[in-house]
């Protein structure tokens, strides 16, 4: 089962997009290669959902992140040697010696340049395995063959340089018969081990990546647990695109599964609830998250309602896609999922005895749900009140502002209660808005 993530909620987060400099993606792809960016996207769109292969995956990030290490290959070679291997090779050498002997006839009669490209492909590929013979030798001679993640890149890099037909890399000067033999032996015999490895060095190089990103901003490992342990446990939750950010502990667990948050305008709210559901999805990733720590039993998926767009094509009003955004995650979580859920500003596209009275009994049918976990803002504090009488399954907290004089200030820093903090109008005088109409 994959994790669930619609496109709402990657648009919400910003999770995704390679050119999307404020996007989660983009903090994080530093990798130099393709392959390597390929694989990082890959690992973006396919959150993992068991607590074992999560764990391993940020065992593999903490290794790095614990011993930092340069990636030891050149990323324009490991292009050419992949396209090299992706042209393929004839399926005898018989075949390979006649198509190289036609191809630098052709190019001595025409000046045709597809011998001399082979050829850089080949010298490259074989100057690529040079390197990567040389660092088999260093990894086993400093014990970093075993209990790393180098393992998977040893096991696959020995089998192929043990084969003695490869003792023909270490030649110099090379005739056409043992440029024909190298090119079948790299491009056929061994094309599909060969593969597997640059595979597992494009893997090695986002485990080097990411791990230096995560040191280098402070982030941390997530612990998973089976989902039937059904909690989540967080201390200095921030936002991971922001270098200041102030820190919020949070928790969740079966018996109080609905986090009720309050706070005027600007305080901090959506940020809170993003950076949340950012944590949760790089944790299922096995990545590093921007806390200090957590721990969580595994979800089936997050949705959010953060930016709910209306459809003009549609008709609908701003009003009725939040309604069906609503629907949407009824039925995900009366199917049984486990799921985390974000509703910042609940039914804000209509008036405030509807939104009022659309609050109360959402959040009232939530708490039931208690393999799922909530986070719902609001500024209709009034809706909190009428649901303290719901016992400890509703956390209440909210994000204060200071006021000095009529300027307001703010603190970030979640305290527990609700707000009853309303400030729009003093920041629409405060801007002159009043006075210039």
């Amino acid at each position: 089962m994959s994790f669930i993530a619609d496109k709402q909620t990657l648009d919400d987060l910003s999770l995704l997009g390679k050119y999307n400099t404020h996007s989660i993606f983009h903090i994080f792809n530093q990798v130099k290669t393709r392959g390597g960016e390929k694989l990082l996207d890959q690992l973006f769109l396919h959150p993992l959902t068991d607590a074992g292969q999560i764990n391993n995956r940020s065992a593999a990030f903490r290794y790095f992140g614990d011993h930092p290490a340069t990636f030891p290959f050149d990323e324009k070679r490991l292009g050419q040697m992949e396209a090299f291997l992706d042209e393929g090779c004839a399926g005898n050498f018989p075949a390979a010696l006649w198509q190289m002997t036609r191809k630098k006839v052709m190019a001595l009669l025409v000046k045709d340049d597809t011998f001399q490209l082979q050829q850089q492909g080949l010298d490259t590929s074989i100057q690529v395995l040079r390197e990567c013979n040389r660092l088999l030798q260093r990894l086993e001679k400093e014990g970093l063959d075993k209990n790393t993640p180098w393992e998977k890149w040893v096991a696959v890099a020995r089998n192929i340089f043990r084969d003695e037909r490869l003792k023909a890399l270490d030649a110099r000067d090379r005739s056409l018969w043992q440029n024909a033999q190298l090119h079948y032996l790299v491009a056929h015999v061994f094309r599909q081990p060969l593969k597997e490895l640059l595979e597992l060095t494009y893997e090695i190089e986002v485990y080097i990546t990411v791990a230096a990103v995560g040191r280098e901003k402070g982030f941390s490992y997530a612990t998973a647990f089976p989902k039937e342990k059904n909690m989540l446990v967080a201390t200095g939750v921030k936002h991971p695109g922001l270098d200041k950010a102030v820190a919020n502990p949070l928790s969740f667990s079966g018996n109080s599964n609905v986090l009720f948050l309050t706070g005027a305008n600007m305080a901090g709210k959506s940020t809170l609830m993003k950076s949340t559901g950012i944590m949760i999805y790089l944790a299922h990733m096995g990545f590093p998250v921007a806390a200090q720590q957590l721990q969580f039993s595994v979800l089936d998926g997050i949705y959010s309602s953060v930016n709910v767009p209306d459809d003009l094509n549609r008709g609908y009003s701003h009003f009725y896609a939040e309604v069906l955004r609503v629907k949407k995650v009824a039925e995900e979580v009366d199917a049984g999922k486990h799921l985390f859920v974000i509703f910042d500003e609940l039914f804000k596209g209509t008036n405030v005895k509807d939104a009022y009275d659309a609050t109360l009994a959402v959040t009232e049918a939530f708490t039931a749900f208690t393999d799922c976990f909530f986070i719902i803002s609001t500024h209709i504090f009034e809706a909190g009140d009428a649901l303290k009488s719901q016992g400890d399954q509703i956390q209440f907290e909210f994000l204060p502002t200071i006021m000095e004089g009529t300027v307001p200030k703010y603190t970030y820093r979640l305290q527990k209660g609700i707000t009853t903090d309303r400030q729009g109008m003093i920041i629409i005088e405060n801007e002159g808005i009043l006075d210039m109409l």
